[in-house]
């Protein structure tokens, strides 16, 4: 590294240095190049268009392709630079998984022209609504195993009794609800391994969901799945994870399982929440809102007076623990106490 660090100083070149879907990348430019230049390097090795093309640069603000202009590259030298932008390839993939889900919908649709119809009493209005607040397309990962299954998945979170009615009484409509690969946004340390469970897009543009484990051979947890749902559908309204955001957030979570008749509903005190197993990741998307997309690590590092990512980071994971301990306790007392109630 020393070595390459010392032909890269000699050629006069600076490295300008940018993450991408987690992934760090390291560009050798000539100093006279400009930003337009960079932009062409990266189409021609990552096959994102420029036009595509969006940088997130510390105290530029966002960079937005194709119109760089004549902006010097030495402008990015030394900063934490994030790309945004999706390759032809994953555009490819995206039109074919949106295909076949078009293909789905219509075979279904026409196995439900073909039942009989049923007298039905339901109210216009309620119909109306179901069809405005909720998910306008759904979309599997077609390069994973058994895509259907994660279609189907996602076609029992979109048809949840509570998920539909906190849809309703909120009036979130999303426009694409997919699947996350198992294989991003996952970090790595001396503690253990982080995995966000949920990202939410642009307020609700697109919700992606880890649903997968690790191995792609199986699927998470439903409830800790539908509460990472709650989590997502609370950041159409709040970007930050402050106090409105967490009273959003729980509210959804106690409609959905207010709602939820295929479970009874059951409710421990005035809240009921799922309590994830020791064994289960209890984070959700584990950042704050940055460009249109949550990033690993994000949040309000900079407001809280420069701390770092990481610190951050951790500090959440003490504080969703801890709240954890105390819900778990609530709950054991209330059921020791029901169990006296029943005894007597």
């Amino acid at each position: 590294m020393a070595e390459q660090d010392d032909i890269t100083q000699e050629s006069g070149g600076i490295t300008i240095a940018f993450t991408h879907h987690g992934q760090q990348y390291d560009y050798d430019m000539d100093p006279e190049a400009t930003v337009a230049d960079l932009a062409a390097e990266i189409e021609a090795t990552l096959f994102i268009a420029a036009a595509n093309q969006k940088l997130m640069v510390p105290k530029l603000g966002m960079l937005k392709g194709p119109n760089f202009g004549d902006r010097p590259i030495t402008d990015l030298q030394d900063k934490k630079i994030t790309l945004l932008g999706t390759s032809s390839a994953e555009l490819k993939s995206m039109v074919s998984a949106s295909q076949d889900a078009k293909s789905c919908e219509a075979r279904l649709a026409s196995q439900r022209r073909r039942q009989p119809k049923a007298l039905s009493s339901r109210d216009p209005k309620r119909a109306q609504e179901d069809n405005t607040y909720t998910f306008m397309t759904l979309r599997p990962l077609p390069n994973l195993p058994h895509p259907e299954r994660s279609l189907a998945f996602l076609e029992r979170l979109k048809n949840d009794p509570g998920i539909r009615t906190a849809m309703r009484a909120h009036k979130f409509s999303v426009g694409l609800l997919t699947e996350m690969d198992p294989t991003q946004y996952t970090e790595s340390n001396h503690e253990g391994t982080t995995r966000i469970l949920g990202l939410n897009r642009n307020r609700g543009e697109v919700i992606e969901l880890r649903l997968r484990t690790d191995a792609y051979d199986g699927y998470r947890n439903y409830k800790v799945i539908r509460n990472t749902l709650c989590h997502e559908l609370a950041h159409n309204v709040h970007g930050d994870h402050d106090k409105n955001f967490w009273d959003l957030c729980h509210q959804i979570e106690r409609e959905v399982a207010r709602a939820d008749w295929k479970s009874g509903g059951r409710s421990v005190g005035d809240a009921e929440y799922y309590e994830p197993e020791p064994s289960e990741e209890i984070a959700y998307d584990h950042g704050g809102w940055t460009g249109g997309e949550f990033v690993l690590g994000g949040g309000n590092a900079q407001a809280a007076g420069g701390a770092t990512a990481s610190s951050n980071a951790l500090s959440r994971r003490e504080i969703i623990a801890r709240a954890t301990e105390e819900r778990i306790k609530k709950q054991k007392q209330a059921e020791s106490s029901e169990e006296a109630n029943d005894s007597r």
